[in-house]
């Protein structure tokens, strides 16, 4: 398998005549893993978690979790199969904060059997099994974190984020405190604002159009969403040494010429598509007024430019690490 290249320049396959490349056979191909019992609140079709109510605007059903196991395969193919960017050696201790359906928890265990790994969210969507030295709880990471002096950790992990945290500096202040000296932590999240090198993407309007709707909506909730580009800054504020910013594209579709980028870009295609209705519906009914049925109007716009051949579109997943200096 050919290394990522974060610098590398998308080559258009002039051959290529991919479209969904059968987004419903990849889905159901990932994981899902079933739900603690739990209350759970229903909305527009989908199911929202119960702790917390309200504060975090995105679904946590089967259907989002399916979504969010392909994600963690995305974020493992751009890095050539690695789970992180951050130089650890080794580590007792490591933390996943928003953990979700627990895959990256689960893979790090596998990987360091000598660390116990700590993953936390809002909601109960973890298997129910787990090697012994990894465990999940729930828990809000914007809440007061109450580890003990003897419980730092080695290495602190936040994915996918954006749109969950209304407060960055203090969840990264909190990260820094409770990390050993000389610990890491590294927050994954990826770009909202998709573009192409041909500049074929300023003819993808409602794409442009539903962007900007969710910094408006997400901004007003009070948890934006277009917050990647200040975590750097943010955590160089907060004390980290070191901080780097990897930055990885991601074609939105199999246009790419380069095999690697291709196959990346089909699975990067399937999750945009699958990603449109849950960062949409809670947020434009609840936050902007949109009835359901001018909801469901825009994101059939969204998804038809995100399917169509002729817009050569990508976005960019960063990764974001520091250390806590010793």
């Amino acid at each position: 398998m050919s290394q990522p290249n974060p610098n590398e320049r998308i080559q258009v396959d002039t051959s290529d005549d991919d479209s969904l490349f059968d987004s419903q056979s990849l889905l159901g191909s990932s994981l899902s893993f079933a739900s603690s019992v739990r209350d759970y609140n229903y909305e527009n079709g989908r199911r929202y978690h119960a702790y917390r109510n309200g504060q975090y605007p995105f679904p946590n059903d089967e259907e989002e979790q399916d979504r969010l196991a392909l994600t963690h395969h995305l974020f493992k193919l751009l890095l050539g199969g690695s789970l992180h960017r951050a130089p650890i050696a080794s580590a007792t201790r490591i933390l996943d904060i928003g953990t979700g359906t627990g895959e990256w928890a689960l893979e790090m265990a596998e990987l360091h059997p000598q660390a116990y790994i700590l993953g936390t969210d809002l909601s109960p969507i973890q298997p129910s099994w787990a090697p012994p030295n990894c465990r999940f709880f729930i828990d809000d990471a914007e809440s007061d974190w109450t580890f003990d002096r003897d419980e730092k950790f080695d290495f602190i992990h936040a994915r996918s984020l954006s749109g969950g945290v209304g407060d960055w500096p203090r969840l990264l202040k909190q990260a820094f405190t409770n990390l050993k000296p000389g610990g890491w932590f590294e927050a994954q999240e990826f770009d909202l604002f998709i573009v192409s090198e041909d500049g074929t993407h300023e003819e993808a309007t409602a794409l442009a159009t539903w962007k900007d709707l969710l910094v408006k909506a997400s901004t007003k909730f009070g948890k934006p969403m277009d917050v990647v580009r200040r975590l750097e800054e943010w955590m160089g504020n907060q004390g980290f040494g070191n901080v780097a910013a990897d930055k990885y594209k991601c074609p939105v579709g199999g246009w790419a010429k380069n095999h690697r980028l291709k196959d990346i870009g089909r699975v990067g295609k399937v999750i945009l598509l699958e990603i449109v209705e849950p960062y949409t519906l809670a947020l434009f009914t609840r936050v902007l007024g949109f009835s359901y049925q001018d909801a469901q109007e825009l994101m059939e716009q969204v998804r038809a430019e995100l399917v169509s051949n002729s817009y050569h579109l990508y976005t960019t997943f960063h990764f974001i690490y520091g250390q806590k200096p010793l």
